[in-house]
């Protein structure tokens, strides 16, 4: 009785999203819902086979060259990939984007800190994307990696990628968080320089469900593929010719001599994977751009709205496709009570009283409409 459902306007790396029903019939068939881990390869060839496909989806929306079976979420996955930088380059420095959505940098922290890795962190500018100068100034030969996001926290694309090359002549890794679902409408990160690419596929179908199980996912170039973490699933052919598919790559201690392991992850979050897979192949390359379309379309429309009702003032004009920040002219956290009384779970608050918005491509105009009317009633 003490769970209550409220409308969601708010992301922060959970979105609300649409689920095909047939998902859930589809997952819980018994050859996919099982207590079995599939170790053996040559007895779960339906596993390894959606999980192959998970892996194809991932490399055609990343735009890179391999990607591993799964992580747990999108923090594991960003601080795995950092990780992973300083195994292949030798190096024990990474340089961390501020704009990295909150528990992502938390889990970072707590991996590198028991790594014995130094963390150094890039500010982001007033307009509230990174400070590409920062950067620069910052680089240096002992940095094995920078992480940056795409979109960034504040919801906001980072669309000057001039510090790359930079990055490159450095001899570091460039790696790219992204909220994966944005990549039908964007460029694929292998096109802005991208190294090795992670973040979390939640916003692919899979519901807020009060927190998880989500997935991450991880992907990068072929030459660092023997540095990653996790397992790859590859297709191959037996006696007989025909397909079949095998664990390639499992770069972990329980395989190899432990000081040589990237990690030590011995599992992936499968059925997530396979969720993710149903959906992508149900809506298919159109349906995912048209899902983020009409999310670009809320977004801006509720941003317009937002303004309208001159609580809030713009702080940014970078593009963006779900999520937006404005500064809002009122107390945020009695603004947010007030929301919830009436039935929604308003935006995320940070510093200098800042009000991260989402809107996903589950709302229409009147529920946007609905929303801002009782924001607009609000007064101190």
């Amino acid at each position: 009785k003490k769970n209550r459902i409220l409308e969601v306007f708010r992301g922060g790396g959970a979105y609300e999203v649409y689920t095909p029903s047939i998902i859930d019939y589809i997952t819980s068939r018994q050859e996919f819902l099982t207590s079995y881990t599939p170790y053996q390869a040559e007895i779960s060839q339906g596993t390894l086979k959606y999980i192959f496909e998970f892996q194809s989806l991932i490399c055609e929306l990343t735009g890179m060259d391999v990607s591993n079976a799964s992580m747990y979420d999108g923090a594991t996955s960003c601080a795995e990939a950092l990780l992973m930088a300083c195994s292949q380059t030798k190096r024990n420095k990474v340089l961390v984007s501020k704009t990295l959505n909150d528990k992502y940098l938390e889990c970072i922290d707590t991996y590198m800190k028991f790594k014995g890795i130094d963390v150094e962190y890039l500010d982001y500018t007033n307009d509230l994307i990174l400070d590409g100068n920062n950067l620069v100034n910052k680089l240096n030969k002992e940095i094995a990696a920078v992480i940056v996001a795409y979109p960034n926290s504040f919801g906001y694309l980072e669309n000057n990628y001039n510090y790359v090359e930079k990055i490159k002549e450095n001899k570091s890794l460039f790696i790219v968080c992204s909220e994966i679902s944005t990549l039908g409408l964007l460029k694929t990160p292998k096109e802005i320089g991208a190294d090795i690419v992670c973040g979390d596929c939640q916003a692919l179908g899979i519901s807020l469900s009060n927190g998880g199980p989500y997935l991450g996912y991880l992907a990068c170039l072929e030459k660092y593929v023997r540095k990653m973490p996790g397992r790859i699933v590859g297709m191959t052919n037996d006696l007989n010719g025909k397909r079949g598919f095998v664990l390639t790559l499992q770069a972990r201690e329980q395989h190899i001599r432990r000081e040589k392991a990237t990690s030590n992850i011995c599992s992936n979050q499968s059925l997530m994977a396979l969720h993710v897979t149903i959906y992508a192949s149900l809506l298919g390359k159109k349906g995912l751009k048209e899902t983020q379309e009409r999310c670009f379309s809320n977004s801006h429309y509720l941003q317009e709205k937002l303004l309208e009702t001159k609580l809030f003032e713009k702080v940014s004009n970078n593009e963006f496709i779900k999520e937006f920040t404005l500064k809002s002219l009122v107390n945020l956290e009695k603004l947010n009570e007030y929301l919830e009384s009436k039935g929604y779970l308003g935006g995320i608050i940070s510093n200098n009283n800042l009000y991260t918005v989402c809107v996903t491509e589950t709302k229409n105009k009147s529920s946007i409409d609905e929303f801002v009317k009782i924001v607009g009633e609000y007064h101190e």
